[in-house]
Protein backbone atom coordinates (compact mmCIF):
# COMPACT_ATOMS: atom_id res chain seq x y z
CA UNK A 1 0.00 0.00 0.00
CA UNK A 2 2.66 2.63 0.80
CA UNK A 3 5.72 1.21 -0.87
CA UNK A 4 7.80 4.13 -0.17
CA UNK A 5 8.17 3.08 2.92
CA UNK A 6 9.93 0.45 4.61
CA UNK A 7 12.90 -1.95 2.73
CA UNK A 8 12.50 -5.99 1.98
CA UNK A 9 15.64 -6.18 2.00
CA UNK A 10 16.59 -5.78 5.71
CA UNK A 11 14.68 -8.35 8.84
CA UNK A 12 15.58 -5.78 11.56
CA UNK A 13 15.56 -8.05 15.27
CA UNK A 14 16.22 -5.78 17.66
CA UNK A 15 16.77 -2.03 18.35
CA UNK A 16 18.56 -0.58 21.25
CA UNK A 17 17.96 3.32 21.25
CA UNK A 18 19.50 5.85 23.52
CA UNK A 19 17.49 9.31 23.39
CA UNK A 20 18.38 12.58 24.60
CA UNK A 21 15.49 14.81 24.46
CA UNK A 22 16.44 18.80 24.89
CA UNK A 23 12.60 20.52 24.92
CA UNK A 24 14.13 24.37 25.50
CA UNK A 25 16.08 23.36 21.55
CA UNK A 26 13.91 21.00 20.57
CA UNK A 27 16.42 18.67 19.55
CA UNK A 28 16.56 14.97 19.71
CA UNK A 29 20.45 13.45 19.93
CA UNK A 30 20.32 9.87 19.49
CA UNK A 31 22.53 6.68 19.65
CA UNK A 32 21.22 3.37 18.07
CA UNK A 33 21.74 -0.31 17.11
CA UNK A 34 20.31 -2.21 15.23
CA UNK A 35 20.90 -5.87 14.89
CA UNK A 36 19.37 -6.92 11.22
CA UNK A 37 19.77 -10.02 9.12
CA UNK A 38 20.33 -9.36 5.18
CA UNK A 39 17.30 -10.36 3.35
CA UNK A 40 18.76 -10.35 0.34
CA UNK A 41 21.75 -10.46 -1.06
CA UNK A 42 22.40 -6.09 -2.03
CA UNK A 43 25.35 -3.39 -2.26
CA UNK A 44 23.51 -1.60 0.55
CA UNK A 45 21.29 -1.73 3.31
CA UNK A 46 18.50 0.87 3.98
CA UNK A 47 16.57 2.13 5.98
CA UNK A 48 14.18 4.83 6.98
CA UNK A 49 14.89 8.17 8.59
CA UNK A 50 13.61 11.25 8.63
CA UNK A 51 15.59 14.40 6.83
CA UNK A 52 15.01 16.37 9.83
CA UNK A 53 18.04 14.34 11.88
CA UNK A 54 21.20 14.63 10.79
CA UNK A 55 23.38 11.67 10.89
CA UNK A 56 26.58 11.66 12.22
CA UNK A 57 28.75 8.71 12.28
CA UNK A 58 27.32 5.13 10.72
CA UNK A 59 29.20 1.56 11.62
CA UNK A 60 28.39 -2.19 10.60
CA UNK A 61 29.93 -4.84 12.42
CA UNK A 62 32.27 -2.28 14.42
CA UNK A 63 33.41 -0.53 11.10
CA UNK A 64 32.93 2.61 9.74
CA UNK A 65 31.07 2.84 6.34
CA UNK A 66 30.28 5.56 4.03
CA UNK A 67 26.00 6.21 3.73
CA UNK A 68 23.80 8.60 1.88
CA UNK A 69 21.15 10.38 3.71
CA UNK A 70 18.34 11.66 0.22
CA UNK A 71 15.01 12.21 2.02
CA UNK A 72 13.39 9.96 4.46
CA UNK A 73 16.44 6.90 3.20
CA UNK A 74 19.49 5.67 5.14
CA UNK A 75 21.65 4.15 2.75
CA UNK A 76 24.46 2.42 3.87
CA UNK A 77 27.30 1.32 1.41
CA UNK A 78 28.17 -1.91 2.53
CA UNK A 79 27.58 -5.48 0.92
CA UNK A 80 25.22 -7.98 2.52
CA UNK A 81 24.66 -11.44 1.92
CA UNK A 82 21.21 -12.92 1.93
CA UNK A 83 20.97 -14.87 5.47
CA UNK A 84 23.90 -12.72 7.16
CA UNK A 85 23.33 -10.81 10.46
CA UNK A 86 24.92 -7.39 10.99
CA UNK A 87 24.99 -4.72 13.77
CA UNK A 88 24.44 -1.38 12.58
CA UNK A 89 24.90 1.55 14.91
CA UNK A 90 24.37 5.19 14.08
CA UNK A 91 24.32 8.29 15.93
CA UNK A 92 21.91 11.57 14.92
CA UNK A 93 20.73 14.73 15.78
CA UNK A 94 17.75 17.74 14.70
CA UNK A 95 14.54 18.71 15.59
CA UNK A 96 12.01 16.16 14.30
CA UNK A 97 8.94 16.51 12.60
CA UNK A 98 5.63 14.42 12.39
CA UNK A 99 4.78 12.98 9.07
CA UNK A 100 1.76 13.58 6.60
CA UNK A 101 -0.71 11.19 7.74
CA UNK A 102 -2.39 9.26 4.15
CA UNK A 103 -5.83 10.14 5.82
CA UNK A 104 -8.81 12.86 5.73
CA UNK A 105 -10.05 11.41 8.82
CA UNK A 106 -11.07 14.36 11.69
CA UNK A 107 -8.97 12.83 14.59
CA UNK A 108 -5.23 13.07 13.19
CA UNK A 109 -3.31 14.57 10.35
CA UNK A 110 -0.03 13.67 10.83
CA UNK A 111 2.07 10.87 12.65
CA UNK A 112 5.77 10.21 14.23
CA UNK A 113 6.92 12.71 16.65
CA UNK A 114 4.40 15.20 17.73
CA UNK A 115 6.42 18.02 20.17
CA UNK A 116 3.79 20.58 22.20
CA UNK A 117 4.12 23.90 23.28
CA UNK A 118 5.82 23.23 26.54
CA UNK A 119 8.23 20.87 25.05
CA UNK A 120 6.71 17.48 26.00
CA UNK A 121 6.45 15.13 23.09
CA UNK A 122 4.03 12.26 22.22
CA UNK A 123 3.85 9.89 19.54
CA UNK A 124 1.30 8.09 17.40
CA UNK A 125 2.65 6.28 14.21
CA UNK A 126 0.37 4.60 12.63
CA UNK A 127 0.49 3.79 9.14
CA UNK A 128 4.16 4.59 9.31
CA UNK A 129 5.76 7.52 11.02
CA UNK A 130 8.49 6.01 13.29
CA UNK A 131 11.18 7.18 11.20
CA UNK A 132 10.30 10.67 12.31
CA UNK A 133 12.79 10.04 15.18
CA UNK A 134 14.81 6.52 15.05
CA UNK A 135 16.23 4.35 11.91
CA UNK A 136 13.74 2.28 11.19
CA UNK A 137 12.50 -0.61 8.64
CA UNK A 138 9.32 1.16 8.69
CA UNK A 139 6.67 -1.53 7.56
CA UNK A 140 4.26 -4.01 10.12
CA UNK A 141 5.79 -6.66 8.70
CA UNK A 142 9.11 -6.61 9.90
CA UNK A 143 8.78 -6.94 14.01
CA UNK A 144 11.52 -6.57 16.21
CA UNK A 145 12.76 -6.60 19.87
CA UNK A 146 13.18 -3.28 21.36
CA UNK A 147 15.00 -1.50 24.19
CA UNK A 148 14.74 2.28 25.14
CA UNK A 149 16.84 4.51 27.20
CA UNK A 150 15.50 7.79 27.09
CA UNK A 151 16.98 10.95 28.77
CA UNK A 152 15.16 13.81 30.07
CA UNK A 153 15.10 17.32 31.94
CA UNK A 154 14.75 16.04 35.94
CA UNK A 155 11.30 17.46 35.88
CA UNK A 156 9.89 15.43 32.65
CA UNK A 157 9.80 11.32 32.22
CA UNK A 158 10.22 9.08 29.42
CA UNK A 159 7.79 6.57 28.88
CA UNK A 160 7.83 4.04 26.08
CA UNK A 161 6.69 0.12 25.49
CA UNK A 162 7.22 -3.03 27.39
CA UNK A 163 8.37 -3.09 31.28
CA UNK A 164 10.09 -0.16 33.03
CA UNK A 165 13.96 -1.72 34.27
CA UNK A 166 14.86 1.20 35.66
CA UNK A 167 14.14 4.91 36.50
CA UNK A 168 17.48 7.20 37.85
CA UNK A 169 18.11 10.72 38.33
CA UNK A 170 21.55 11.60 36.31
CA UNK A 171 22.85 15.03 36.14
CA UNK A 172 20.31 16.93 36.54
CA UNK A 173 17.93 14.09 34.27
CA UNK A 174 15.44 11.71 34.22
CA UNK A 175 16.78 8.46 32.95
CA UNK A 176 14.56 5.71 31.90
CA UNK A 177 15.11 1.77 30.59
CA UNK A 178 12.12 0.25 29.38
CA UNK A 179 12.13 -3.35 28.04
CA UNK A 180 10.21 -4.75 25.67
CA UNK A 181 10.27 -9.10 25.97
CA UNK A 182 8.37 -9.99 22.65
CA UNK A 183 8.78 -8.64 19.07
CA UNK A 184 6.70 -5.66 17.94
CA UNK A 185 5.86 -3.47 14.62
CA UNK A 186 7.40 0.06 14.55
CA UNK A 187 4.11 1.31 14.35
CA UNK A 188 3.43 -0.17 17.59
CA UNK A 189 5.92 1.39 19.24
CA UNK A 190 5.30 4.57 21.36
CA UNK A 191 7.56 7.30 23.38
CA UNK A 192 6.38 9.93 25.59
CA UNK A 193 7.79 12.49 27.16
CA UNK A 194 6.73 15.37 30.02
CA UNK A 195 5.77 15.37 33.31
CA UNK A 196 3.65 12.39 33.88
CA UNK A 197 3.01 10.59 37.02
CA UNK A 198 2.61 6.66 37.21
CA UNK A 199 -0.46 5.55 38.89
CA UNK A 200 -0.11 1.46 39.66
CA UNK A 201 -2.80 -1.38 39.40
CA UNK A 202 -3.68 -4.90 39.20
CA UNK A 203 -5.27 -6.70 36.73
CA UNK A 204 -6.54 -10.53 35.89
CA UNK A 205 -3.74 -13.54 37.16
CA UNK A 206 -2.07 -10.30 38.64
CA UNK A 207 -1.28 -8.48 35.70
CA UNK A 208 0.96 -4.90 36.61
CA UNK A 209 -0.72 -2.47 35.17
CA UNK A 210 0.42 1.23 35.43
CA UNK A 211 -1.21 4.65 33.85
CA UNK A 212 0.69 7.31 33.42
CA UNK A 213 -1.42 10.71 33.67
CA UNK A 214 0.10 13.61 33.10
CA UNK A 215 0.97 15.11 36.39
CA UNK A 216 -1.48 18.27 36.38
CA UNK A 217 -4.41 16.06 35.47
CA UNK A 218 -4.89 13.65 38.36
CA UNK A 219 -8.67 13.49 37.62
CA UNK A 220 -7.65 11.40 34.67
CA UNK A 221 -6.61 8.17 36.69
CA UNK A 222 -10.78 7.21 37.47
CA UNK A 223 -10.90 7.02 33.99
CA UNK A 224 -8.35 4.24 32.91
CA UNK A 225 -9.77 1.95 36.32
CA UNK A 226 -11.76 -0.09 33.94
CA UNK A 227 -8.92 -1.28 32.61
CA UNK A 228 -8.68 -4.70 34.59
CA UNK A 229 -12.39 -4.87 34.06
CA UNK A 230 -11.87 -4.45 30.16
CA UNK A 231 -8.96 -7.34 30.54
CA UNK A 232 -10.84 -9.83 31.95
CA UNK A 233 -14.01 -9.31 29.61
CA UNK A 234 -11.76 -9.83 26.52
CA UNK A 235 -9.70 -12.63 28.07
CA UNK A 236 -13.82 -14.21 28.38
CA UNK A 237 -13.49 -13.88 24.20
CA UNK A 238 -10.26 -13.96 22.84
CA UNK A 239 -7.75 -15.67 25.93
CA UNK A 240 -5.67 -14.81 27.95
CA UNK A 241 -3.93 -11.57 27.50
CA UNK A 242 -0.68 -12.11 25.62
CA UNK A 243 1.43 -9.71 27.23
CA UNK A 244 3.19 -10.00 30.89
CA UNK A 245 2.96 -5.76 31.46
CA UNK A 246 0.08 -3.15 30.33
CA UNK A 247 0.29 0.04 30.42
CA UNK A 248 -2.32 2.95 29.45
CA UNK A 249 -0.79 6.42 28.74
CA UNK A 250 -2.75 9.65 28.25
CA UNK A 251 -1.25 12.36 26.12
CA UNK A 252 -2.44 15.39 24.24
CA UNK A 253 -3.74 14.02 21.37
CA UNK A 254 -7.16 13.60 19.17
CA UNK A 255 -6.90 10.03 18.67
CA UNK A 256 -6.27 6.29 20.35
CA UNK A 257 -3.48 4.07 19.73
CA UNK A 258 -2.94 0.51 20.51
CA UNK A 259 0.58 0.75 21.19
CA UNK A 260 1.92 -2.86 22.45
CA UNK A 261 1.47 -3.58 26.06
CA UNK A 262 1.59 0.41 26.31
CA UNK A 263 -2.04 1.86 25.07
CA UNK A 264 -2.06 5.23 23.93
CA UNK A 265 -5.13 7.50 24.58
CA UNK A 266 -5.95 11.08 23.64
CA UNK A 267 -6.90 13.30 26.89
CA UNK A 268 -10.12 13.81 24.79
CA UNK A 269 -13.53 12.72 26.66
CA UNK A 270 -14.30 10.11 23.79
CA UNK A 271 -11.38 8.82 23.76
CA UNK A 272 -11.15 7.90 27.23
CA UNK A 273 -14.65 6.37 27.49
CA UNK A 274 -14.90 2.73 27.98
CA UNK A 275 -15.60 1.58 24.19
CA UNK A 276 -12.58 3.30 22.71
CA UNK A 277 -10.37 1.17 25.80
CA UNK A 278 -11.64 -1.95 25.05
CA UNK A 279 -10.81 -1.10 21.60
CA UNK A 280 -7.76 -0.58 21.98
CA UNK A 281 -7.26 -3.27 24.20
CA UNK A 282 -8.58 -5.44 22.06
CA UNK A 283 -6.44 -4.64 19.66
CA UNK A 284 -3.58 -6.56 21.93
CA UNK A 285 -4.61 -10.09 20.44
CA UNK A 286 -5.55 -8.34 16.89
CA UNK A 287 -3.20 -6.31 15.98
CA UNK A 288 -0.44 -6.47 18.24
CA UNK A 289 -0.19 -10.40 19.15
CA UNK A 290 -0.93 -11.25 15.31
CA UNK A 291 0.16 -8.17 12.96
CA UNK A 292 -1.06 -7.47 9.42
CA UNK A 293 1.44 -8.55 6.59
CA UNK A 294 0.79 -5.59 4.96
CA UNK A 295 -1.76 -2.24 5.50
CA UNK A 296 -4.42 -3.68 2.86
CA UNK A 297 -4.99 -6.23 5.68
CA UNK A 298 -5.66 -3.51 7.99
CA UNK A 299 -9.31 -4.49 8.46
CA UNK A 300 -7.50 -7.60 10.31
CA UNK A 301 -6.47 -5.13 12.95
CA UNK A 302 -9.69 -2.99 13.02
CA UNK A 303 -12.37 -5.18 12.10
CA UNK A 304 -12.35 -7.64 15.00
CA UNK A 305 -11.28 -4.79 17.63
CA UNK A 306 -14.68 -3.53 16.25
CA UNK A 307 -16.54 -5.87 16.96
CA UNK A 308 -15.12 -6.76 20.32
CA UNK A 309 -15.95 -3.09 21.89
CA UNK A 310 -18.43 -1.61 19.50
CA UNK A 311 -20.95 -4.56 19.02
CA UNK A 312 -20.39 -6.98 21.85
CA UNK A 313 -19.25 -5.38 24.68
CA UNK A 314 -21.27 -2.28 23.99
CA UNK A 315 -24.09 -4.88 24.08
CA UNK A 316 -22.85 -6.42 26.80
CA UNK A 317 -22.91 -3.31 29.37
CA UNK A 318 -25.15 -1.30 27.73
CA UNK A 319 -29.39 -1.29 27.16
CA UNK A 320 -28.12 -1.19 22.96
CA UNK A 321 -28.50 -4.64 21.46
CA UNK A 322 -25.72 -6.16 19.10
CA UNK A 323 -28.33 -6.48 16.43
CA UNK A 324 -29.20 -2.94 16.73
CA UNK A 325 -25.86 -1.63 16.58
CA UNK A 326 -25.03 -4.23 13.48
CA UNK A 327 -28.09 -2.52 11.63
CA UNK A 328 -26.73 0.88 12.00
CA UNK A 329 -23.20 -0.42 10.51
CA UNK A 330 -25.26 -2.46 8.12
CA UNK A 331 -27.28 0.41 6.87
CA UNK A 332 -24.12 2.69 6.23
CA UNK A 333 -21.76 -0.25 4.63
CA UNK A 334 -22.24 0.16 1.18
CA UNK A 335 -21.42 4.08 1.35
CA UNK A 336 -18.50 4.17 3.05
CA UNK A 337 -17.45 0.87 0.76
CA UNK A 338 -18.17 2.73 -2.47
CA UNK A 339 -16.52 6.05 -0.70
CA UNK A 340 -13.35 4.47 0.51
CA UNK A 341 -13.31 0.87 -1.48
CA UNK A 342 -13.46 -2.57 -0.25
CA UNK A 343 -11.74 -3.03 3.32
CA UNK A 344 -8.77 -5.10 1.71
CA UNK A 345 -8.44 -2.93 -1.34
CA UNK A 346 -8.78 0.71 -0.40
CA UNK A 347 -7.81 4.25 -1.77
CA UNK A 348 -3.93 4.22 -0.56
CA UNK A 349 -5.10 8.04 0.84
CA UNK A 350 -8.05 6.84 2.58
CA UNK A 351 -6.03 4.88 5.84
CA UNK A 352 -8.13 3.76 8.39
CA UNK A 353 -11.71 4.90 8.10
CA UNK A 354 -14.68 3.50 8.51
CA UNK A 355 -14.66 0.71 5.58
CA UNK A 356 -11.82 -1.18 7.57
CA UNK A 357 -14.15 -1.08 10.97
CA UNK A 358 -17.57 -1.54 10.41
CA UNK A 359 -17.75 -3.93 6.90
CA UNK A 360 -14.93 -6.60 8.35
CA UNK A 361 -17.09 -6.35 12.18
CA UNK A 362 -20.38 -7.31 10.11
CA UNK A 363 -18.40 -9.93 8.28
CA UNK A 364 -17.43 -11.42 11.49
CA UNK A 365 -20.69 -11.45 12.62
CA UNK A 366 -22.09 -13.71 9.41
CA UNK A 367 -19.54 -15.88 10.32
CA UNK A 368 -20.30 -16.04 14.15
CA UNK A 369 -23.89 -17.11 12.64
CA UNK A 370 -22.89 -19.55 10.54
CA UNK A 371 -20.33 -21.13 12.82
CA UNK A 372 -22.20 -21.18 16.18
CA UNK A 373 -21.25 -18.79 19.35
CA UNK A 374 -18.65 -21.59 20.74
CA UNK A 375 -16.71 -22.21 17.70
CA UNK A 376 -16.74 -18.59 16.49
CA UNK A 377 -15.06 -17.60 19.93
CA UNK A 378 -13.35 -20.81 20.50
CA UNK A 379 -11.38 -19.99 16.97
CA UNK A 380 -11.49 -16.16 17.75
CA UNK A 381 -9.41 -17.17 20.63
CA UNK A 382 -7.13 -20.01 18.82
CA UNK A 383 -6.41 -17.44 15.64
CA UNK A 384 -4.38 -15.38 17.78
CA UNK A 385 -2.51 -18.01 20.25
CA UNK A 386 -1.56 -20.14 17.36
CA UNK A 387 -0.09 -17.59 15.45
CA UNK A 388 1.76 -15.41 17.96
CA UNK A 389 3.82 -12.69 17.47
CA UNK A 390 3.99 -13.47 13.58
CA UNK A 391 2.61 -11.37 11.27
CA UNK A 392 -0.09 -12.53 8.62
CA UNK A 393 -2.54 -11.73 5.79
CA UNK A 394 -5.48 -13.02 4.44
CA UNK A 395 -5.24 -15.88 2.80
CA UNK A 396 -3.57 -17.32 5.80
CA UNK A 397 -6.03 -16.14 8.15
CA UNK A 398 -9.25 -17.42 5.70
CA UNK A 399 -7.08 -20.87 5.17
CA UNK A 400 -6.70 -21.21 8.85
CA UNK A 401 -10.33 -20.71 10.06
CA UNK A 402 -11.62 -22.81 7.42
CA UNK A 403 -9.31 -25.59 8.33
CA UNK A 404 -10.91 -25.05 11.48
CA UNK A 405 -14.17 -25.39 11.28
CA UNK A 406 -14.60 -27.62 8.57
CA UNK A 407 -15.97 -25.19 6.13
CA UNK A 408 -14.60 -23.40 3.19
CA UNK A 409 -15.06 -19.33 4.37
CA UNK A 410 -12.57 -18.10 1.72
CA UNK A 411 -15.29 -17.17 -1.00
CA UNK A 412 -17.23 -15.40 2.08
CA UNK A 413 -13.89 -13.43 2.92
CA UNK A 414 -12.88 -12.25 -0.05
CA UNK A 415 -16.72 -11.08 -0.75
CA UNK A 416 -16.73 -9.04 1.96
CA UNK A 417 -13.41 -7.78 1.82
CA UNK A 418 -12.45 -7.48 -2.07
CA UNK A 419 -15.88 -7.05 -3.41
CA UNK A 420 -17.13 -3.49 -4.94
CA UNK A 421 -21.18 -4.80 -3.79
CA UNK A 422 -21.82 -4.52 0.05
CA UNK A 423 -22.84 -8.62 0.56
CA UNK A 424 -25.84 -9.35 2.57
CA UNK A 425 -25.68 -9.22 6.26
CA UNK A 426 -28.58 -11.01 7.67
CA UNK A 427 -29.94 -10.04 11.64
CA UNK A 428 -29.37 -12.94 14.04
Amino acid sequence: MYPDVGDPGVDALHYDLHLSWDPSQETLTGSETVVLRAARTADHLQLDLSHQLEVGHVWLDGRSVPFSHPGKDLVVSAPVTVGDRHVLQLSYSGTPEPVVAPTDRGDFETTGWTTTSDGSVWTMQEPYGAYSWYAVNDHPSDKAFYDLTIQAPKAMVGIANGRLTSRATVGGHTVTHWHLPEPAASYLITIAIGRYTETRDTGPHGLPISYWTPSDRPELVRRLRYTPQAIAYLESKVGRYPFPTLGILVVPSGSAMETQSMVTLGMESYNLSRDVLVHELGHQWYGDEVTPNDWSDLWMNEGMATYLAEANWTADHTAQTRGRILRGWNRIAPEIRAQYGPPADYAPGSFAEGNAYYIPALMWDTIRQRLGDATFWRLAAAWPRSHRFTSQDRHTLAAWWSRKCGQDLRPLVDRWLLGTRQPVWHSG
